[in-house]
């Protein structure tokens, strides 16, 4: 950060504004120190000084009358030697207390409610958003209290708009009665960049701030002397992960004009002794029964590599050379190439030329991507999540379909092709660019729908642009190397199986695909909107439908308008079709009952593709896998002493996704199933759960996570549970105890590889029997 002494037209200097007062009068000017540093600064082209990892400004001042507030804000600016970000005002307000004297040879120093700064500094509690807050006098009686929220890079805070019912846990704001007060109108907020559509945690349409953002509610005071109480929520998440709704207290002086953040303040409630809320003692987490240790180092994005995207790509357009769009023209262009140049050597330059063109095309069609890219980095998740997005896929992909079974062509403009056309003629390197160009445009009809399905599947997955350029090379690829290959080795071409109705019964196979793929899209806007269309059972059959139409299709009894008539299916149709037919009974494998699991038997090939087997109407999934599980503590902890039997406690919550995937993907697998049904006392603690605390529990205690809180609701209980006893405040989150309470060894988080789930399950539950 930079000094407060600064001139000309560079860094924007710190400075400090003193809201004035009769109480308290400034001594001096403000001073600074710390790891000062002064010099050329690269960013600015020009001499300044600058602080490196500490900063200390002092500002004494005479007090007056003590008892009074002393507020202000500091405005300052940050930079490495790449970028700067833009100055950030921090407002203050210190309490200082004239009676109180220093210890001898010490400077007196008095705590200010700087919101937001971290409260303890443990290892594995999350804060992400810093909180500052002022209040403003708008005119006679009327106050704005705002709290401004300063959010890390990569995570989001949710708007008050949201569905409270489904999804993310809305902003809102809790007042505690009073008098010589009341609010005027709702919540309001604004934000530095506000984003609005399907957040892929929540897979539903919704609200959310990144960077900055503001709560600002308005007061009418009939008595400056009063005081207004309360919290202030809120949920922040990151791509792949949640934090649990979290609260800020506040305490409004309307007569100082200041919020203090954090602590109830001066005649609040003391943080009450947590010991007998809950029904274990004290975790030793540095100490475990067991020091057993195995990685948990995994992708919790769970996001597609660029190579396993190139080899899609790549697999993409082998498919199109085999369509008839595409694979005619291979013999054609190489004995062009082959023929009509001087000497071979020059053909085979020139059919090599003619291949990368064919890449660099398709590489080219990715730039318009990149470009909104860098102008909104969550453009294209914010495009790929949005429901009525994939609404519109399920169109496309029901069009693509149906021109690839012969109803109708997909053409480019008949202007633009010939335009792209008469070009070849100009000769040289221009010429064959154009060349490749007409290709990719004339064979639109049978590429355009594979291209389709690459483009949409890059768009929902984790890479943006990146992955879609990666895609598009490979696709690329796989159309440009048979022109260089051919040319290379004309003798080859004598292998290629000729022409004919096998390339559209291709095509055909490739639309009954297109109208499979076309229903996931739909499975993803009805399971954002919970609309209850396409639950698992309805999803399984109109698949089972499109696996049979395609084996009668291949077996000949459906016949499609370019289908050569009267044409006996081939050894190789006949193949195909039974797999088809095949395939077919696996998907309706999917309609098993699991007695054990009271469910339908989830298809692992069809993981990530069909609706998960709990999103049903005949069986809706309620405790998962219908395991005996407990959402109550001190219930579950019980049950574990009379059962003499060690406890898993899941932390978890209702908006969690990641916690759906370990209950869907991972717990109901053979190898861990056995622990949690026959080994363990699952305790599953819900922290965003809303119902209402006993009013004897509804004490103030104090968090590492957020300073002094009142524990209002069961999820507020369990939140302080996880951050004070396990210093951690992520979901989901595994912890194995003993049934006196002991920690049997480290716990874990998101663990979607089963057999490192499995080892730590079986690590705790031989420290467990090593104890007996």
């Amino acid at each position: 950060i930079y000094s407060q002494n600064i001139e000309g037209d560079g860094p924007i200097p710190t400075s400090f504004s003193f809201e004035p007062g009769d109480h308290y009068e400034l001594d001096g000017k403000t001073s600074e120190s710390g790891g000062k540093v002064s010099g050329y600064d690269p960013i600015f082209e020009m001499e300044v000084t600058k602080y490196l990892n500490e900063a200390v400004f002092v500002q004494k001042v005479r007090l007056k009358k003590p008892g009074k507030a002393i507020t202000g804000y500091l405005e300052y600016m940050t930079c490495d030697k790449e970028r700067c970000l833009p100055p950030q005002t921090v407002d203050f307000s210190f309490q200082p207390e004239a009676d109180v004297a220093a210890p001898a040879g010490a400077e007196a120093e008095q705590p200010v409610s700087v919101a937001g700064a971290p409260v303890g500094g443990d290892e594995g509690i999350l804060q992400p958003v810093r909180w500052s807050a002022k209040v403003e006098n708008i005119g006679s009686t009327r106050y704005r209290a705002i709290f401004e929220g300063s959010i890390d890079e990569g995570w989001f805070v949710y708007s008050k708009d949201n569905d409270p019912d489904s999804g993310p846990i809305p902003a809102s704001l809790f007042l505690e009665e009073g008098s010589g007060w009341k609010t005027n109108g709702t919540l309001m907020e604004e934000g530095e960049q506000r984003v609005d559509g399907v957040d892929p945690i929540f897979d539903q349409r919704v609200v959310k701030y990144k960077g900055l953002v503001r709560f600002i509610q308005e007061f009418t005071v009939t008595s400056t002397d009063s005081q207004a109480k309360g919290y202030l929520e809120y949920m922040a998440c990151d791509d792949t992960r949640c934090l649990p709704p979290t609260p800020v207290d506040f305490r409004i002086d309307f007569a100082a004009g200041t919020i203090t953040l954090g602590q109830e303040g001066e005649g609040g409630a003391a943080a009450a002794d947590a010991t007998g809320l809950y029904p274990v003692g004290a975790i030793d987490l540095a100490n475990p029964v067991s020091d057993c240790a195995f990685s948990t180092s995994v992708d919790t994005r769970g996001g597609k590599g660029m190579w396993s995207i190139f080899l899609l790509g790549f697999f993409g357009g082998l498919l199109a050379l085999l369509t008839p769009c595409v694979f005619p023209m291979i013999p054609l262009t190489v004995s062009f190439f082959t023929k009509g140049s001087q000497d071979r050597r020059k053909g085979l330059i020139n059919a090599t030329l003619y291949g990368l063109f064919i890449f660099l095309v398709y590489v080219l069609l990715s730039i318009p991507f990149h470009v909104m890219d860098s102008i909104n980095p969550d453009i294209l998740n914010d495009i790929s999540t949005n429901v009525w997005l994939n609404i519109a896929f399920f169109v496309i992909f029901l069009f693509f379909a149906f021109s690839f079974f012969g109803y109708y062509e997909i053409t480019m403009p008949e202007g633009l092709t010939n335009r792209v056309s008469s070009a070849e003629g100009v000769g040289g390197l221009v010429g064959i660019f154009f060349m490749a160009l007409t290709l990719a445009l004339v064979s639109f009809s049978c590429t355009g729908p594979i291209l389709g399905s690459l483009l949409a599947g890059a768009l929902t997955s984790d890479g943006g642009a990146m992955q879609l350029t990666a895609g598009m090379s490979g696709f690329g690829l796989a159309l440009a190397l048979p022109f260089a290959l051919f040319a290379a080795f004309p003798g080859w071409m004598n292998s290629l199986p000729r022409s004919g109705g096998w390339l559209n019964t291709v095509k055909v196979v490739l639309g009954f695909l297109e109208l499979a793929l076309a229903f996931k899209f739909l499975s993803n806007a009805d399971m954002v909107r919970h609309w209850g269309l396409l639950k698992i059972e309805p999803f399984l059959v109109i698949w089972i439908l499109v696996a049979l139409a395609m084996a009668m299709y291949l077996f000949g009894f459906i016949r499609f308008p370019h289908d050569t008539p009267g044409e006996k299916p081939s050894k190789v149709r006949l193949v195909l079709g039974a797999l088809s037919f095949a395939a077919a009974l696996y998907l309706a494998s999917g309609f098993r009952y699991d007695e054990q699991k009271q469910s339908f038997t989830p298809l692992t090939l069809l993981s990530g593709l069909a609706p998960p087997v709990g999103y049903s109407w005949i069986y809706p999934k309620h405790c998962p896998n219908n395991l005996d599980c407990f959402k109550d503590l001190a219930q579950g902890m019980a049950y574990a002493r009379e059962k003499n039997k060690p406890v898993m406690i899941d932390f978890t919550g209702h908006a969690c996704v990641n916690c759906r995937k370990m209950e869907e993907h991972v717990w109901p697998l053979p190898e861990i199933d056995r622990y949690l049904r026959e080994e363990f006392v699952l305790i599953s603690l819900y922290v965003d759960e809303k119902l209402e605390l006993p009013a004897e529990e509804q004490i103030t205690v104090q968090s590492k996570a957020t300073g002094t809180r009142k524990l209002m609701r069961t999820g507020d209980k369990w939140q302080h549970f996880q951050t004070e006893y396990f210093n951690n405040n992520s979901q989901p989150y595994y912890v194995l105890l003993t049934p006196d309470g002991k920690l049997l060894n480290s716990p874990v988080g998101y663990t979607p590889n089963a057999a490192e789930y499995a080892a730590f399950l079986e690590c705790g539950l031989q420290a467990w029997k090593g104890m007996k």
